[in-house]
């Protein structure tokens, strides 16, 4: 655990030192009752198909040549070994998916070492099933259009295995619970067809990932969206609503490897993993909260976007701009290149909220090539652990607007590019610290933000000079809010 090792008792102790409002109590969990289950919504039409046998279903799969609805009854169904159910050229239309799903939501379990085979099958919808299995559950490049909805997805736990992988364009991946791993391997990835392409366009969204427990260094991500050699490539996937909690697994709970991504919404709450972009360019990382945990965000690559976070109580630095062992990375590069760290470029990190975390803003030393270009403007940094902002290598930063408070040092940026001021936090129902009456964040952005960013991290507009931080001080009805487990995987509404 070199990578990882956090003597959590000495930083949670000295993050804590800061007076802040007292902590909510943590989320209860629990699954509903067999009796409050639901039955999911059709999202396929007609003709229907109810069967109740793993051959059944097999032929309704085989008659259904234009979409349809296939109903599976409740119950457990071994799927034979070495002969998965098979969805080779199997599908609907874009309006007709061909939709198989359970008669009740977590009604239905597949044993067996495989389950369904994805290959070259399109517009077809799963929905309802708890996955058991022993092997990979992946969705070939030659798919379109899959989509799993409302299932669950606890597999063996064999080492260095992965749950799903996903190399299809137009996934969706929604309202699912990914949960309980001890070992090496990851929840969920998205790669694409041979070394170098991303699947596009895949949607995740409402998923539950909870209780991944991999003690290694690094290997246990919940959402791992792509890998070194696919860096340049743009995947153009959207990760939102999803929840984490007791994610350990890895450093990085979303931790992203490719190209033009948007990461907004998202709660990681009690886990080990932050939100990571450790290769690619022009991500949009927006509006998530991180709470308590270990860590919040780091950043490699250029032109990406970080706007609206809320990073809250972490045991490490809330926010990493990334030195590197290159400077940029490039087509035709070779392979003991593209997996190094690139520096940090043109990223600009704006209405942020920072509080509490064993560090605020900062750079890397231990890398040769410094971030260059930054802005990093209109946030709110309090602490009294580590140092609120420094990033002392780096070149060409614009710093402006920033307001800095607590016992932490200010650290290396110009004094023109804050103000030491107590930005008036109090903590409210979801555990979350945000202004209040009177701050001097009201009104105080230095900079138009209606370029990058209309709302707050709440989706309350901004109007006219925005708040700065995370958080507009607004009557108007929050839109979004932290997510707990009533909001996200199969049984949410």
């Amino acid at each position: 655990m070199k990578r990882r090792t956090f003597i959590l008792s000495a930083v949670a102790g000295a993050a804590a030192a800061i007076t802040l409002p007292q902590q909510a109590g943590a989320t209860v969990l629990g699954r509903p009752a067999a009796s409050a289950r639901v039955v999911p919504m059709l999202p396929g039409r007609g003709p229907y198909s109810h069967v109740s046998s793993v051959d059944e279903l097999r032929a309704a799969i085989a008659s259904m040549t234009n979409g349809g609805t296939i109903i599976v009854a409740d119950g457990t169904y071994a799927v034979p070994e070495g002969a998965p159910i098979d969805l080779t050229g199997a599908g609907g239309r874009w309006n007709k998916p061909l939709t198989i799903m359970a008669a009740s939501i977590g009604g239905v379990t597949l044993t067996g070492a495989q389950s369904f085979l994805f290959q070259s099958a399109h517009d077809i919808v799963i929905s309802g099933f708890v996955f058991t299995q022993s092997t990979t559950i992946e969705i070939a490049p030659t798919c379109n259009a899959i989509t799993l909805s409302r299932n669950e997805f606890t597999l063996a736990d064999i080492e260095g295995m992965h749950c799903m992988m996903v190399r299809a364009d137009n996934t969706v991946i929604e309202y699912n619970h990914f949960h309980h791993k001890s070992t090496l391997g990851i929840f969920l990835g998205v790669e694409g067809a041979n070394a170098t392409e991303m699947a596009e366009n895949v949607h995740i969204h409402h998923n539950y990932f909870s209780d991944h427990s991999f003690a290694g260094d690094n290997g246990g991500e919940p959402i791992r969206l792509g890998v070194s050699p696919r860096a340049l490539s743009s995947a153009r996937a959207t990760i939102e609503y999803n929840l984490f909690e007791r994610t350990n697994g890895d450093p990085e709970a979303i931790s992203v490897k490719s190209s033009d991504n948007t990461i907004r919404y998202n709660t990681i709450r009690d886990s080990g993993g932050g939100i990571v972009l450790r290769h690619g360019n022009r991500t949009r990382v927006e509006s998530n909260h991180i709470i308590r945990g270990e860590r919040g965000i780091r950043i490699y690559g250029n032109d990406h976007v970080i706007v609206n976070n809320y990073i809250g109580e972490t045991a490490d630095t809330a926010i990493v701009l990334g030195a590197g062992t290159v400077r940029d990375h490039y087509e035709g590069e070779p392979a003991n290149s593209r997996n190094k760290n690139d520096a940090v470029d043109r990223v600009r990190v704006a209405l942020n909220t920072i509080v509490g975390n064993a560090g605020g803003i900062s750079g890397e030393t231990h890398r040769p090539i410094p971030p260059a270009d930054c802005v990093i403007v209109d946030n709110i940094v309090v602490g009294d652990a580590g140092t609120l902002a420094t990033v002392p290598t780096g070149t060409g930063f614009t710093w402006a607007g920033n307001i800095l408070w607590g016992a932490a040092p200010d650290g290396d940026l110009p004094v023109t590019g804050f103000t030491r001021v107590n930005p008036l936090l109090a903590r409210d129902a979801a555990d979350v610290l945000r202004i209040s009456a009177g701050s001097p964040a009201v009104d105080a952005a230095t900079q138009d933000h209606s370029a990058w960013v209309r709302d707050d991290i709440d989706g309350r507009k901004r109007k006219g000079a925005a708040d700065v931080g995370a958080h507009e001080l607004t009557p108007a009805h929050a839109m979004r809010e932290p997510l707990t487990t009533a909001d996200v995987g199969p049984f949410a509404p």
